[in-house]
């Protein structure tokens, strides 16, 4: 099984003084997504967690919306360079008379750790209908107090983020501040997939009433899987993108931006943010 983190030597420079030590990186490598055998893309991520990644990332492409439609998720041989098995390729087997998409058409099967829509070959193509489309009807309401909080018990839960420096989490909150769940990769997208992945193989979906909290930006991509899980309230610690904006605003969804300290940008859903 792939390790979360690995060691490499580095040159480290501090005060004019050079000095040769080991440094704790986090961890890449490729997974190929398969459903039903047939090769549906592969992601670059943080080996872990990778089963409830791969039925994250069907939730947000609208063929799984219930732990029923899943039959089994296994891994498939992935030989390494001695032969063994290199757990870089996971099966998802949909259940007897889930429909099948067509996997051909539409989709350039590569993304990346930073940007998974790079594999979209159109913005219609993720304009996915949800599952939940009663995320607008949503009645949450979180004190603001309660979201600027956040954020530092997102930090605080970061295990592998404090021995590497490089991963992006992100966070499912209750609306009154209590973390449920927490995901860390090297992409913001993947994180998000393994908490809606978790979520549904508990039997968890839609996430009604859920906060969702992201490291970095809130990208169209993010906001779109929030969409597509549920989740009514997503809150970024940078800045979120305009599409990003229109998708919260035609869903009917809360964004929060620039989540720092005890200030916020609140651009979709004002309405459920408390003072």
């Amino acid at each position: 099984m792939g390790r979360v983190t690995e060691r490499r030597r580095v040159v480290r420079i501090r005060n004019g003084t050079a000095g040769v030590r080991p440094d704790t990186l986090v961890a890449e490598e490729p997974l190929e997504i398969r459903l039903n055998g047939r090769p549906l893309a592969i992601t670059m991520r943080t080996p872990g967690d990778d089963f409830a990644l791969a039925v994250g990332f069907l939730v947000s492409e609208g063929v799984l919306g219930a732990a029923a439609e899943l039959r089994a998720v296994t891994y498939c041989e992935g030989a390494a360079q001695d032969g063994s098995n290199a757990y870089n390729v996971v099966n998802v087997q949909l259940a007897p008379g889930v429909p099948v998409p067509d996997i051909t058409l539409e989709r350039n099967v590569y993304t990346t750790s930073s940007c998974g829509l790079c594999g979209k070959a159109s913005l219609d193509a993720v304009r996915t209908a949800s599952r939940f489309p009663g995320v607008a009807a949503d009645p949450v309401r979180v004190p603001a107090e309660v979201l600027t909080g956040l954020p530092d018990r997102l930090r605080a839960a970061q295990k592998v983020f404090d021995r590497t420096g490089g991963l992006h989490a992100a966070g499912l909150f209750t609306a009154e501040g209590e973390l449920l769940d927490l995901r860390e990769d090297v992409g913001r997208h993947n994180a998000v997939d393994k908490i809606v992945g978790r979520a549904l193989q508990a039997g968890r979906l839609p996430l009604t009433g859920a906060v969702l909290l992201v490291s970095g930006r809130a990208s169209f991509e993010l906001a779109q899987k929030a969409v597509m899980a549920g989740i009514p309230v997503l809150a970024a610690v940078s800045a979120p993108s305009s599409l990003a904006v229109d998708l919260a605003l035609e869903s009917g969804m809360t964004l929060v931006g620039f989540l720092r300290g005890p200030d916020m940008n609140i651009y979709a859903g004002e309405e459920r943010i408390t003072l």
